[in-house]
């Protein structure tokens, strides 16, 4: 099928299905623009926080560590080790006021719930958009659908009222505008599909990243203050 005609089927159709066709690219537009985007985003996500793992455990100088981290704020895990310093530089204080040299396990319960909080938002700015990807991927092949029914509906009542013989001759330049529309809406779904399979195994491995560094920023804490 070379383009003419496919452009033909479109600008054939009915205004329903040419209704849906638009619905359909557009979706598939805007999937495809999430796609580009959350590949970007996850690609240095994943490259700044693997930079941010070697400094972690090749400097014992949080301090020096959150100087030279500040250049990474893709990370998620710089996000969670920001919010726990704070946190642990407050504790710090507290115990130095108090002649304590050791978090109090307050301290550190304070520590853990503002990285599991840092987490959350983390893990939610990372899902942002995904949710839209699984939308496209499970309606787009059911509007697709609706736009076929309705112009293979179309295909046939004008048949019946044109007075021709029912041949396929007939009826088939209408049915092959009307699959046109669950096509374009297979073209949507499958690409939206993988993708969203794919982003939601990334976020989980981010999810698990930022629990392993949480319990490990937490242990730490409880051995010294920096």
């Amino acid at each position: 099928m070379n383009e003419a005609s496919l452009l033909h089927m479109v600008t054939g159709s009915g205004p329903v299905v040419q209704a849906v066709l638009f619905i359909l690219i557009a979706l598939s537009v805007w999937s495809w623009a999430i796609t580009i985007s959350k590949y970007l985003q996850f690609k240095k996500a994943q490259a700044q926080s693997d930079e941010f793992t070697n400094l972690f455990w090749d400097s014992k100088n949080l301090s020096r560590i959150e100087d030279s981290c500040k250049r990474l704020s893709a990370s998620p895990l710089v996000t969670l080790f920001t919010s726990g310093y704070r946190e642990l530089r407050n504790a710090r204080e507290e115990a130095m006021k108090s002649n304590h040299n050791k978090p109090s396990q307050s301290q550190l319960g304070s520590i853990d719930m503002v990285m599991k909080r840092a987490a959350f938002e983390e893990s939610t700015r990372l899902e942002q958009g995904l949710t839209f990807l699984a939308t496209v991927a499970s309606a787009a092949p059911f509007i697709g659908l609706f736009g076929t029914v309705w112009g293979i509906m179309n295909a046939f009542h004008g048949l019946g009222t044109s007075g021709q013989a029912s041949t396929i001759q007939a009826v088939a330049p209408g049915i092959s505008e009307a699959l046109v529309a669950t096509a374009i809406g297979l073209a949507a779904a499958i690409p939206a599909a993988i993708a969203y399979n794919f982003f939601s195994v990334t976020v989980r491995n981010f999810r698990n990243s930022m629990d392993r560094f949480g319990s490990e920023f937490v242990n730490i804490s409880e051995r010294y203050f920096v």
